[in-house]
């Protein structure tokens, strides 16, 4: 046994590694582009590497665009903005809603205080600069979301 672990021992002494591959086994024309690794031991374990699981051979979408026909039929596409029509325009109803309701809350920069900032004053600063910060994140939505509305096809607009 212990001649039988002597010889493995032997077998894995020179690894090379010949691009992304290791082997202890090479010819001579292999030798010249493969380089020793030295020390320690080597794991490989064998699978799709990241740049294999990316490619576009493997991805469904590229094998699906190589075909002749549309993806999507017109209708199909119609439907789809319309639906993204109808779901912008909600969430637009709801941060200007928001807005207004934060506009009112911070009351041009003094809101109201509350019973628990009554004695702590930084406890209502705190909560006047949140307040102004939601305000302007809640106007950038309200940006982007009349951008993306803007973004669609015309006849989505005209409804």
């Amino acid at each position: 046994m212990l001649l039988a672990l002597c010889a493995s021992a032997q077998a894995q002494d020179r690894i090379y590694r010949c691009g992304n591959a290791y082997t202890n086994t090479v010819t001579q024309e292999q030798a010249k582009k493969c380089k020793l690794v030295e020390g320690g031991n080597i794991t490989v374990v064998q699978g799709t590497s990241p740049a294999k699981a990316n490619s576009p051979a493997n991805s469904v979408s590229a094998v699906s665009a190589g075909s002749s026909g549309p993806r999507v039929t017109a209708a199909e596409q119609k439907s789809r903005d319309t639906d993204t029509f109808l779901i912008l325009q909600s969430e637009l109803k709801k941060a200007e809603a928001l807005q207004a309701e934060l506009l009112r809350e911070y009351n041009n920069g003094l809101p109201e205080k509350r019973g628990d900032e009554m004695r702590n004053e930084q406890r209502y600063l705190d909560r006047a600069v949140e307040l102004k910060a939601r305000l302007a994140r809640n106007e950038s939505d309200i940006a982007g979301l009349r951008r993306e509305l803007e973004r669609l096809p015309a006849s989505q607009a005209n409804r």
